[in-house]
This record gives C-alpha cells, structure tokens and sequence, in this order.
C-alpha cells in the first residue's frame, strides 16, 4: 500500500511521523511524508520517502510577532494556508492509495481524498475530537465548567481549526475540479487515531466508537546516527544533568533567556544540556552545554529532569524517559500537557513561559529534583507506557482492510 502522511508545523509536529512512518514501511507499505523543507533531511535520514509542501513555520512564527495588527495575522496565516494547499495537490500526483493526516492540514487531506477517491485517515498527536471530560487544547472561554460547557468549547476548537484552511480547502477543490461545497457527510476523516498513551490522557468514554488513542508513535533516530563526543563527555564529566529546552518556542529571544537559563541553573547548583532550538539559546559558563538536535530518546534517559515547553512530543519523551519534568508552555496545546504533566504528579508546578524568571526556574528545578514523588510518578509511567504499542493499532487498521 501507498501510504502519504500529510503534516505541517514544527519539529515535533513532524518528528513523531518518522517512528509511524517506518513501522508502517518495516510492514512491506511505501511511505512518504508530505511535510516542510526543512524537515527534509529528518525523514530522508528516517528512509522515507518525502514529499515537500511549501511554508517556513519559523519565519511564519516570527511574523506573527512582528505583524502590527490582526488583519495581517489573517493573511499571513492565510497565505501559509495556501502554500499547504499547493503542497498537498503536488504530494498526491506521486500517487497515493490511502492518506494519514495530522490535525491542522486535515481539511486539506479530506479534500485530496474526496478527489482521489481512498481512505483518509485522522492521525493526530492531541486530543481533536469534542468530549465532555476536557476542555480540548486551544479551547477558549468557560474551561472546566462542566461536561457541556467542554463539549461547547471543543467544539469552538474544531471550527476554528478548519476556519484556518476553509479558503486554501476551497481552492483545492476547484484545483481537483470538485464542487465548491463540499459534501455532507458525518465525518470527512474517518477513522482518528490519537497517538497519545492511555495511560497519560485516558479515552473519554464519550468518543465515537472510530476514535481512539492508540499509544504514542515514537520518532525514529536518522539512520547511522551517533552522539556528539563532547556531549558525551559532557555526560561522563559529573551527575546527570538537567535538559532545558523550548523547541520552536520563542523565537529572536536567544540572548534573554540564555541569560536566564544561566541564571536559574546557578541558582539551582545543578548541570544543564541546554538545547538551542529556534530561540537559538547560547552564552553559558563550565557546567552548560549548548547542543542542537539530538534525539530525545537517547538523552532524556541521561538527564535529572527535563524542562520544556509541554509541546505533545516533548511532553511524550520525557515521559518515556521516566524522568520528572518542568513544563514552560508558550501556547497552543502546551498549556493543556503542562496541566497533565502536574496532575499526573511528575512535575511540581507549570510555568507559563511569559511568568518566567530564573529565580522560578532554579525554584522548580530544584522541587523538581528534591521531591521524591515526582520520579517514582514518572518511573510508574514509563513502565506502563513501554508496555504500548502505539503504531500497532493504525498498522492493523491498514492491514486489516477497514481504511476504505
């Protein structure tokens, strides 16, 4: 089977397809991933095939901070909408038999599915379908309120949601030549599967019965990949260190919040990998080591704790680590994992990232290593999700004839 997952975003929007992705090609299927140029060499260096749609997250995120009023937000997002669509429409001509779609560009995966006649199929790294439970990530207004309040409000997150690709949706369809509406139907991806673990956001028993969450779907290491020596000096000079890093977050704010992180890390007498991601973090003393990427598989489980920014990959690999955590989000789902990672008790208090300070930082790094609870809580969560097989479950739906 030709199989083409369809994202769009930041690293980790796109790191988790790569493990999904090779289970589904270890099974004999073709795969490709339709994602960013600049995540090219991520899943070329994974064996698979890749399929580029146009669009600069980075550039986009830093527009967005620079752009001087709402109307230029719109069309921004607009235009990257756009580019998604064009990307998409090129992907599919490769030839394609079924199609896996993250959230964001599932209008879009719908569209090409409806034109090309083969399964769609909702592969989302959050909670995307209304419940009554919980109050979906991104929800506005009256959050936790109750079961229908949840259910307004996840609702409210879904249409905005597709409101974001309802003109590049429109203009994939005239490009396919189908109708300008598009058709009635209970659910234009069908089935959704959540590659998050049970055991970290249980399914609400108010789902339909085609969505479920299957376990997380863990990114795969480049092939022939090999840890940096001085990291691994780094590693073998003193005690475990404490990770610090904000992914794709806070981009332009390198110089600020490395002296930040400097400050809370002396603060807290600990040694700290920091990685620099898109904020580009640097400037530390003897006992911080500035990395890039390195697969947080390998260097989570070295570490005391890990600090970020509560993004659902990040999130997932600390918590495969069996590491306790400091969760700082920034925005979109981050706040929503950053209130899970304290609930589930391995994380002593979230820090929202616009409230930071090194004297809070040092202050939750240090609860954070001190207080014995939160790492039995994260070894007790560790073992049950080693116990999943995420990529399992949309492998037996592939093969057992059920996507069309």
């Amino acid at each position: 089977m030709r199989a083409l997952i369809i994202t769009a975003g930041s690293r980790g929007d796109v790191a988790p397809y790569t493990g999904l992705g090779r289970r589904l090609q270890e099974a004999g299927h073709e795969v490709a991933v339709a994602a960013h140029a600049a995540f090219a060499g991520l899943i070329g260096g994974c064996g698979l095939g890749f399929r580029v749609v146009p669009g600069d997250p980075q550039g986009l995120i830093r527009d967005w901070a620079r752009a001087g009023s709402r109307e230029e937000v719109q069309a921004l997002t607009r235009a990257y909408a756009d580019g998604l669509a064009d990307g998409v429409a090129q992907a599919v001509e490769g030839g394609v038999d079924v199609l896996l779609t993250a959230f964001g560009p599932a209008p879009l995966a719908r569209v090409a599915g409806e034109a090309l006649g083969i399964p769609v199929i909702g592969t989302y790294l959050v909670p995307s379908v209304p419940t009554g439970e919980f109050a979906l990530p991104n929800a506005r207004g009256d959050v936790g309120a109750g079961p229908e309040e949840n259910l307004a409000v996840g609702r409210d997150v879904v249409r905005r949601a597709e409101g974001v690709f309802s003109g590049a949706a429109t203009r994939l369809r005239s490009h396919f030549g189908l109708s300008a509406e598009e058709p009635s139907v209970p659910s234009g991806v069908r089935p959704v599967f959540h590659g998050f673990s049970p055991s970290v956001l249980p399914r609400p028993a108010d789902w339909p019965s085609w969505v479920g969450a299957s376990g997380y779907w863990w990114s795969a290491r480049p092939e022939g990949w090999q840890p940096p020596a001085e990291l691994v000096d780094f590693l073998r000079a003193g005690p475990p260190p404490v990770f610090i890093g904000f992914g794709s977050m806070a981009v332009g704010e390198g110089e600020r919040l490395g002296e930040l992180v400097a400050g809370a890390v002396r603060r807290a007498g600990v040694r700290a990998v920091v990685q620099a991601g898109w904020a580009e973090l640097g400037g530390f003393g003897a006992d911080v080591l500035a990395v890039g990427d390195v697969p947080h598989d390998w260097l989570f489980p070295r570490t005391a704790a890990v600090v970020h920014h509560a993004g659902a990959g990040t999130t997932a690999a600390a918590l495969r680590a069996g590491v306790p955590a400091v969760p700082v989000p920034v925005m979109a789902d981050q706040p929503f994992w950053a209130a899970r990672l304290c609930e589930l008790g391995v994380a002593p208090r979230s820090l929202p990232f616009q409230d930071l300070t090194a004297e809070a930082l040092a202050t939750a790094i240090t609860d954070a290593l001190t207080e014995p609870s939160h790492r039995r809580r994260a070894t007790e969560l560790a073992h049950a999700i080693a116990a999943e097989d995420g990529a399992a479950t949309v492998l037996a739906h592939l093969e057992g004839g059920s996507a069309g």
